[in-house]
Parts: structure tokens; C-alpha cells; sequence
């Protein structure tokens, strides 16, 4: 679970909530024309840029990657993989049947493995794998980018509507409040969930983007290092190269 996601929402939203209570009634900020302008006109601008389904993809990447997805290091990724190539000289591929490899991508190249697989399919196989899944999160990311900028820009188009009934009824007080609400709470909606929602899960994928890009390219080297039967040590040399240098001299010194 990535609580830097929950606990930046809830402090975001927990600082909102008490400035609005110091200053007065929490039902004063609810207003529903205001919430169906902002939520109702932001997704379907996003709707009219992407596909229904990758919509709905990118909502459950999303949620996965900000609130429930495991970091993984590249360090870790290397101990794992000269680990597998250890089991693979000690006991031949079949080894790695026994093993218990959590990254999905890590254990699919060592089933493959296991099953002996000719190395050109092993390879074509993981880049697939591998491409499919960073066209996934980036599409994740356009989406929620979009969003981002979309309820801001539907947050002034709601104040627009507001001012403009506020304008159209002059001549009775009563229409004027109502009228302002929508006009002032609409910005307040849409310049909320971009800034608090939207864009730090639309940038927690470009991170994620990045360090899986990584990652995958580390474990189709790794993978095809095993199958090529080359030591452990040769192998944990060669994805050194993934690291910054300030982590290469601690793994040199553990595997020491």
C-alpha cells in the first residue's frame, strides 16, 4: 500500500475541510450544479479524447499504482535475478519451478526457463510484455494529466454560468446567492481535484513510468543472462549498470 497517496489526500482534503469549518458551515460549500458541472464536464472532455475503455483503465491503473501498487528497487530486482541464476547452476532450470518470485514479468522469464523456451521467443515474448504494460501506465497517465486540466477549465466555465444567472436575475435577491454559489464553488471544485487528485496520481505514473522501464529492461537482461547460463556473478556485473553509482558499491559489498 503507498500511504504517501492516502496520507497526501487526506492531509490535502483534512486542511480544506478545517478552513471551511473555521470559517463557517461545511453545507455552505455543497453545492450540486457546481459538482456536476466540474466532475460531469471534466469526464467528458476526457471521454471525447480517449476511448471509453482505456477511460476505464486508466481509473483502475491509476487507483492501483497511487493507492495499493509496491515499490519495486532495481537493486532488488538484481539480488532476486543473480539469486535465480544460482538455483539455475546449483539445479539446472527446473530449479526455478521451487522458487518463489513475486514481480509477475520475473517469474513468467523464469517459467520460461524452466520449460525450456528457445531464447529468440523468451526475448520477443518479455518486450511484448513488457511494451504492453508501459503503453498501459502512459495511457493511465494522459488520461489523468487530461482530467487535471480539464475540471479547472470546467470549474471557470461553471463560474461563467453562475455569473451570468446572477446577472440575468438582478431583480430578485433571492436568485443572486444561489447564482454565486455556483459561480465561486465551481472554481473551488475543479481547482481542488485537479491539484489534490489528478495531477499527483496523473505525475505518480510518469514516476512509475520511468522506474518500470527500467525495471522491465533490467529483467529481460537478467532473464536472458540465466538462460544463457552465465554465473551469478557475472550476471549481478552486468545489471550493475542499472543503478545509480551510489548503490553499485553497497551491492558490491553485500555480494561480497
Amino acid at each position: 500500500m503507498d500511504l504517501a497517496t492516502i496520507i497526501g489526500i487526506i492531509a490535502g482534503a483534512a486542511v480544506i475541510a478545517l478552513a471551511i469549518f473555521l470559517g463557517g458551515s461545511f453545507a455552505q460549500f455543497v453545492d450540486l450544479p457546481s459538482i456536476f458541472i466540474v466532475i460531469g464536464g471534466g469526464t467528458a472532455a476526457t471521454l471525447i479524447r480517449f476511448p471509453i475503455a482505456g477511460v476505464g483503465n486508466a481509473f483502475v491503473t491509476g487507483g492501483k499504482i497511487a493507492f495499493t501498487h509496491k515499490k519495486v528497487e532495481p537493486r532488488e530486482l538484481i539480488a532476486k535475478i543473480a539469486e535465480m541464476g544460482d538455483v539455475v547452476r546449483r539445479n539446472g532450470p527446473l530449479g526455478l519451478e521451487n522458487m518463489e518470485i513475486e514481480e509477475p514479468n520475473l517469474a513468467k522469464g523464469g517459467q520460461m526457463i524452466a520449460d525450456g523456451y528457445d531464447a529468440a521467443f523468451i526475448r520477443e515474448s518479455m518486450e511484448l510484455e513488457r511494451d504492453q504494460y508501459l503503453t498501459r501506465l502512459s495511457e493511465g497517465q494522459r488520461i489523468f494529466k487530461s482530467l487535471g486540466d480539464a475540471t479547472p477549465a470546467f470549474g471557470m466555465i461553471g463560474t461563467l454560468v453562475g455569473l451570468v444567472q446572477m446577472l440575468a436575475n438582478m431583480d430578485d435577491p433571492s436568485a443572486i446567492g444561489p447564482a454565486m454559489a455556483v459561480a465561486l464553488l465551481t472554481t473551488l471544485y475543479g481547482a481542488v481535484l485537479a491539484n489534490l487528485v489528478c495531477l499527483p496520481i496523473a505525475d505518480k505514473l510518469t514516476a512509475k513510468l520511468t522506474l518500470e522501464e527500467i525495471n522491465q529492461t533490467l529483467i529481460i537482461d537478467g532473464i536472458m543472462s540465466i538462460r544463457d547460463g552465465k554465473s551469478p556473478n557475472i550476471i549481478r556485473e552486468m545489471l550493475f549498470a542499472y543503478l545509480p553509482e551510489t548503490q553499485r558499491g553497497e551491492l558490491v559489498e553485500e555480494a561480497a
